[in-house]
Formats: structure tokens, sequence, C-alpha cells
């Protein structure tokens, strides 16, 4: 046979970008840099980026008819296998397109279910991505030679739903309907888990940001939970908490969310409704911005339309500018809907103690001592104490049960009547 070799590495996929700048987004260049990252993520190369300035979206096609030759010949000259739409594309749209083009279309909605696919590790995840996966298949259900019809590895297909393409729209309702109940038994749980943790007075701590903005890293630093964390778009998914105690004895319980996303799918947004609902209960929001990124300003307002999305409005936030190690140390960082700013870097461990004190103090700016001897007929107020607050002194006496304790302010009123 000689000497000859073959090449057994598996070829990536092939993808073309394209993106419509209308008059209301000025911000595809960005975009379609994500979108790059996203593919990247996924497994796919990005050979061309294809941006055209309408005055909107075209309603049959997504692109006007010139632009639809320019990425024919792209596709022809890259041999590209999938052209990938910045916008969520209508059923139409993806038929027509497809049917111009003659290969796989897509749209930035796929794509990321795609990532949420592959990363999804507890069966929580996997029953949301699936639930996404299966609405969305729900609203594009068309046939011909679209994406649902077509199996084959690559960007799109794969999964929790993979082996449900084919199937019918009733079957796809039957389907839905089964894993929302199976998603309700998950929520009753962690609901279950979150009354005996406020029951607990130990503060939560939600940790929110961009994606790839540096939670997990930071997740891992403060507390050594072990998360998965690359320097990848969405490299953790499901949610994790841990318990931390600082050298004072203080507590404080911290839990990571996933990340969030321009343009992030609505699909996606309801599914993880209740991994983000725990950025609702938390005492303290922290809020962490890759300081690095030029995009940074941009990314901020994402995340904050994105915590008014889930209407998490009212919580006291603190700001971790984090990658300083990245930076001029000049650079002015401001977050103007933060209680508090703290420069950090996760990776180091610079800025850490300060972003804890930070924490502690706004944790605390919700809380009241309370100082009383409650007599031995008082017990269950006693329990309430106890259960609602923080016990910092108790002390049996002969007229009753002394205790200094830092309880939530609005049940302040409970124990000093």
């Amino acid at each position: 046979m000689g000497d000859k070799m073959f090449d057994t590495s598996e070829r990536k996929e092939r993808i073309i970008l394209v993106g419509v700048a209308t008059s209301d987004n000025d911000d595809t260049e960005q975009s379609l840099d994500e979108l790059e990252e996203l593919g990247q993520t996924a497994g796919a190369e990005t050979v061309a980026k294809v941006i055209q300035n309408r005055e909107r979206m075209h309603p049959g096609t997504y692109i006007g008819k010139g632009k639809i030759e320019e990425i024919k010949e792209l596709v022809y000259k890259t041999d590209a296998d999938t052209v990938v739409c910045d916008d969520e594309l209508s059923p139409a749209q993806y038929h027509n397109l497809e049917e111009a083009l003659g290969v796989k279309v897509i749209d930035r909605t796929v794509m990321i279910l795609d990532i949420f696919a592959k990363r999804a590790s507890t069966s929580e995840g996997k029953l949301q991505v699936e639930l996404a996966q299966l609405r969305y298949r729900a609203s594009h259900l068309i046939g011909g030679r679209s994406e649902l019809s077509r199996l084959g590895g690559g960007i799109g297909t794969r999964g929790p739903g993979e082996q449900k393409l084919e199937i019918d729209r009733r079957l796809i309702k039957e389907r839905i309907t089964q894993v929302r109940k199976e998603l309700e038994q998950v929520k009753r749980t962690r609901e279950l888990t979150r009354k005996k943790r406020q029951e607990n007075p130990i503060p939560v701590i939600a940790i929110v940001g961009y994606t790839n903005a540096g939670k997990s890293t930071l997740l891992n630093k403060l507390t050594g939970a072990g998360v998965l964390s690359e320097d990848k778009l969405f490299a953790t998914l499901d949610p994790t908490t841990r318990k931390m105690t600082l050298d004072n004895g203080e507590e404080f319980l911290f839990t990571d969310t996933v990340g969030f996303i321009r343009k992030l799918p609505h699909h996606l947004i309801q599914a993880f409704r209740s991994t983000l609902e725990e950025a609702k209960y938390a005492d303290v929001i922290l809020h962490v911005v890759d300081a690095s990124n030029p995009d940074m300003d941009s990314q901020m307002h994402t995340v904050y339309e994105t915590l008014e999305k889930l209407e998490v409005g009212d919580k006291k936030i603190v700001t971790a500018f984090n990658k300083i190690d990245a930076i001029d140390e000049e650079i002015s960082l401001k977050d103007l809907r933060a209680d508090k700013t703290v420069r950090i870097s996760a990776k180091y461990g610079d800025g850490l103690s300060e972003m804890l004190e930070n924490i502690s103090e706004v944790a605390k700016e919700g809380k009241k001592i309370i100082e009383k001897v409650f007599g031995y007929d008082e017990a269950s107020v006693v329990n309430d104490v106890r259960k609602y607050g923080q016990v910092i002194e108790e002390e049996y006496r002969n007229e009753g049960v002394y205790i200094k304790a830092s309880v939530p302010k609005e049940y302040a009123y409970l124990f000093t009547k």
C-alpha cells in the first residue's frame, strides 16, 4: 500500500454568516462577530460574513435578490455547507432561502439551541433545551427542504430533540405537554429548596452577566466549585449553588446563572425562566462584567434588559468589573445602576476581598439589628427570629431569653412589638 496517509479528522462544518443592518439596529457587525464565536462554540468554521443594509428585512427571503446571488457565489467559492442568518427566520424565509441557495439554512436561534443541547448536563437542563427546541420547531414546521426534514450531523440538528425532528405537530404538542409536566415537578423541587434556603438566614448572591464574562471562573475562585470554565460562549448552562464562609464567619450562598447574550431567543428565556429565577429570589445580584471587552457597555445593557424581562428590577446590585489584568488601569469603569462597583480579576484573585466586603455591606442594608429579652411564653416569636434572622447572641436569663439578631427589615416589626 506504500506510505500514503489518510486524513481521518472530521471536517468542520463551513458556515457563511449573514446579517441585515436596518436603521433600527446599528450593531450588526458586533452581532455577526458574536455569531462567529457561537459558530466556533458549536464546532463550525466561518468562511465568510455578509451584511446587507436595508430599510427592513425582506419578508420573503430575509435579504434581497442581489445579495442572494452574491451568497450563492460565495457558497460555491468557499465550499460552504450552511448559511447562518443573524435573526430568527420565518418558515417562508427558511424555505425560500434554501430553495434559492441550495444549501442548508439556519438562524441564530437554531445555533444557540444547538449549543445549549450540547452543553446541558443535568436532566433539568436537557428538559429545558428540549422544550425550547420543540417550541421552536412547532412554530417552524414546514415541509420541503427545511432544516426540520434534513437530518445530518452538525449545527442545528444535535441534542435532546434530535430524534424528534421528523415528527408532526400533534406529536410535538404531546411531547411539549409531557416535558412541561416534568419541568413543573423540577420547579416544585427547586421551590422547596428555595424555601428551605429562605428559612436559613444565609444571604443568597446570584451571579449574573453576559456570557463569557467570567462568572464560572469567579465562582470557582471563591468556592472551589469545580464548575466548567473555559473561554467559550455558554460554557456552563446548569445553575450551581455553592456556600462560602468568610474569615469572620459570615456565610454566603453563591448561585451561578446561565450567561445572557444579545438576541437571546425568547423560546430560551421562556424555557430557562425557572433557572434564571434564581436571580429573582436572591438577596443581592452580583453583576460580572468583562471590562476587557470593547463591547462592554452594550453587553451591560443586554444584561439589564434580560433582568427586566425576568422582572428582577428591584434588587441590590454589586457590579464586578472583571479581567482588569487585561486592561489599562487608567480606564474609567462605571455602572450607574449598581449600588456598588469594584474592579476584580477572577483569574488571579485581585479585588475579591473588596468585592466580598461590598456584597456584605449591601446584603446588610436590608437587615436590622434587634436586641430584646423575650418572655418564656414567647417561644413562637423566638422561633420566628431564628427562622427569618441570624442570631448573633442568645442567653437564657431569669426573665426570659435574651436575643441579639440580624433580621430582614420587613420582618423587624414582628420582633419589636
